[in-house]
Formats: structure tokens, sequence, C-alpha cells
């Protein structure tokens, strides 16, 4: 296969210390995937009011983890691991990121892809489900960026939607599941927790967003993996995090959840951020500080979490498997 490859890795982004905050929150709302107005000139006065009034408080959350997100460094660093990996199995490709909502934000990475030269491309969105707010937002951006440029409607472009169901993926998260486990005196105890970042109800309802059944699919295969590939049966539940405004989002609430199992007696959870394959504001502020404390005033004294996916081995070579499978490539192909 000739031609020059590059892979473009899609993410959030975060603000890189907390003076970035309020740009990058109003980057946020100002996404009509992300809240939809019925006027859509209302969208950049309500994104900077709502990020004038959330700015101090997520200053705080951010100063709690360092003052800055590292998902920018992960990402990096997940990208060139995979640019790695690829080489090792023959085939040369060059990894780019692209952000939706901080720096490097996606139109840099696009301009530096056609700058390089490249003639094939994979888009490959790190949110493992797709939802409309996430990876839909991501690849409306790039096929915007597209439209604009002649120049870029001649690379060859292949895009991957979701990738929740990646045996891979599954084994690399039981994996960690299992791990974090095999700590516990009485393993078999824990309760399993998954926790998913959340959409407004009326995405699913109204908009057809896959993205909940995506997660719950996703849940389904990492148990079974648990169970047939470690032995591990311990019972699990999932809910959801991360809601803002007044509208009904996806239910249980992982705040509400919680509670609930300390209701049932439960007092050891082993929490699983399963759409988050980074660490990042999410799950070093959000569930290690804000859930433990709901955790631990409703009685739970045993809060265990997985780490995120980050650079595990396992994940990052299904990524490769993903790009090849796309590019339809076999390894040892040289493509010098």
């Amino acid at each position: 296969m000739d031609g020059n490859i590059g892979v473009l890795l899609l993410n959030l982004g975060g603000p890189d210390k907390s003076e970035d905050v309020y740009l990058f929150l109003y980057n946020l709302f100002s996404d009509p995937d992300l809240i939809r107005l019925p006027f859509p000139f209302l969208q950049k006065p309500v994104a900077s009011l709502i990020a004038a009034t959330r700015a101090p408080f997520s200053q705080e959350n951010y100063r709690a983890i360092g003052g800055g997100s590292p998902l920018k460094k992960i990402t990096e660093d997940q990208a060139q691991a995979l640019q790695n990996t690829l080489q090792e199995r023959g085939i040369r490709v060059k990894t780019y990121l692209g952000m939706r909502y901080w720096h490097p934000f996606t139109k840099e990475a696009i301009a530096q892809i056609k700058a390089d030269g490249i003639t094939k491309l994979v888009v490959l969105p790190l949110y493992p489900q797709f939802s409309i707010s996430t990876t839909g937002s991501s690849l409306k951006e790039v096929d915007q960026i597209w439209a604009t440029d002649r120049d870029l409607q001649s690379i060859e472009r292949v895009t991957i939607r979701s990738w929740y169901d990646r045996p891979g993926y599954i084994r690399a998260m039981a994996e960690l599941i299992d791990r974090e486990l095999q700590k516990a005196p009485d393993p078999d105890a824990s309760h399993v927790f998954f926790s998913a970042h959340g959409v407004p109800l009326k995405y699913v309802e109204k908009y057809n967003d896959p993205y909940q059944i995506e997660v719950e699919n996703g849940v389904d295969l990492i148990m079974q993996c648990l169970r047939r590939d470690f032995q591990r049966y311990n019972a699990h539940t999932l809910a959801y995090q991360s809601r803002v405004g007044p509208v009904e989002w996806l239910k249980p609430y992982t705040e509400d959840a919680i509670k609930q199992l300390a209701r049932r007696h439960i007092d050891r959870l082993v929490v699983v951020p399963i759409s988050f394959v980074s660490e990042h504001i999410e799950t070093l502020q959000e569930i290690d500080i804000e859930y433990r404390e709901v955790a631990e005033a409703a009685g739970i004294h045993h809060f265990d979490r997985v780490p995120a996916l980050n650079l595990h081995p396992t994940f990052i070579n299904d990524l490769a498997d993903l790009v090849m499978e796309s590019l339809r490539l076999s390894p040892m192909v040289s493509l010098v």
C-alpha cells in the first residue's frame, strides 16, 4: 500500500493551567452538540454566562489535581505509543492529536497533516462509545474543515465511529478490574461500579444517540470477560456522572447509585471509569475526590478506583489492530 499514512486521534482536550479554564469552558459550551438551544444566536452568550459562572468552581477542581488537565500529555503519549507499535509491525505512520475544545485544536492538527503531505488518514476518536456530544461533534468538525479545503479532499480518509466492543479494549478493561479486585482482602465481596459520562436523556430519546446502548453493551462484554477469563463473578452497577444544568440526564446518577448501594450495606466499591481512556478531571477529581466523599458520607469506607487505560499495552495493541484493519493492512508490510 503506497502513500503517507496518518492517524488523527481526536479527544476532548483540557485546560493546561487554571488560567485557561474560562476559555476552555466557553469553547465547550459554545458547541451546539453539547448544549442544544432553540435559538442558535443565543449559543455564544449562554456559553459565556455558563463559563463565567462555572469557572471559579472548575478552577478549584483543577487546582485539586495539580492546576491543569493531564489529558494532553497522556494523549500525546498514547499517540506516540500507537505510532511506535505500528512501526514495530513494519507499518510507517505518523500520529496527530486533535482536541475539540483546547490546544492542539483539530484544525491545527489537520493543518499539519496537510503540510506533511499525508495521502491516507485514519480518523480515530478516543471515545470508545459513540455519542453525538463527543465523537459526533468531533467528526462534524473534521467534516466541516474538509468541506472548505479542496486540497484535503484528495486525502483518502477512513473514519472510525466507535470501538467499545473491540476484544482488546474489553480485555484491557477486564485486566485492570481484576488487578484492582486482587488488592481486596475478599475480592468476591467487592461491588464493581461502572461510572460513565452522562448525556442528556433527550439525546437518546429524541435524537437516537446510541451512546447508552453502547455503554450498556460494553459493560456486559467486560463482565462476560471477567467471568470467562478471570473467574470473577462480582455484582456490578452502571451509573452516569458529570451532568450539567437542570435537564434530565441518563440515570441512575452516580451519586444516587452510590447512596443506594450504601443502603444495601455494600461496603466495598471498585469504581470503573467506563467511558474514559485517560486520566483527567472527571477521574482524578470527580470520581477520586467528590464521589469518594459521597461514599464515605453514605457509609462506604472502601472506595477503590480502577485506573484509566492510559498506556495499557493490550489497549495500545488493540488500537494498532484497529488502524490496520481499517486500512486492510497486514503486519510486516513496508510502507516506506
